[in-house]
């Protein structure tokens, strides 16, 4: 079990909620014919976020993923990133106890970037859906939060 966020090409995502939930779950079918591990098969600006991201929490699978050396390193396996790179999408599963330091990581690295932001792991199936050029909300203070404390207390 993860905690899991996605960052999108706001281009081509619908923005009405209902509908942008439906071309996320067709994303998330990873049926582009072509392998998830590579960030040459997306978009500039999603693959310049990955590159960002990785400098907190690297890839632990695919190209430039962390090598055994690296995973002897103290504390680098709670900080690794699990990321699916589609050519619009990129999905991205984190350590739950990882959580609440990762979600405004990824939301303030979307921005950067100038690509949108949904918190799939949000509370009900509401999560939070960002686009470029909408104010940024407020960040969630949702029950996802309780569950990242609780594996936070289970890791120490």
């Amino acid at each position: 079990m993860s905690y899991d966020l996605m960052v999108f090409d706001a281009e081509v995502a619908p923005r009405e909620r209902a509908a942008f939930v439906e071309w996320y779950h067709h994303q998330a079918e990873w049926s582009e014919g072509h392998t998830y591990d590579d960030p040459t098969n997306t978009t500039a600006a999603l693959a310049a976020w990955y590159e960002d991201i990785r400098q907190s929490y690297p890839n632990m699978n695919g190209p430039e993923s962390v090598t055994d050396q690296d995973l002897m390193k103290p504390g680098i396996e709670d900080r690794l990133g699990d990321y699916c790179i589609g050519h619009h999408v990129i999905y991205a599963g984190f350590r739950w106890s990882e959580a609440e330091q990762v979600y405004p990581l990824v939301r303030r690295l979307a921005v950067k970037h100038g690509v949108g932001f949904y918190d799939v792991s949000g509370d009900e199936g509401s999560g939070e859906i960002h686009f470029p050029g909408e104010e940024l909300e407020p960040e969630s203070q949702g029950t996802w939060r309780q569950i990242a404390r609780e594996f936070k207390e289970m890791d120490t």
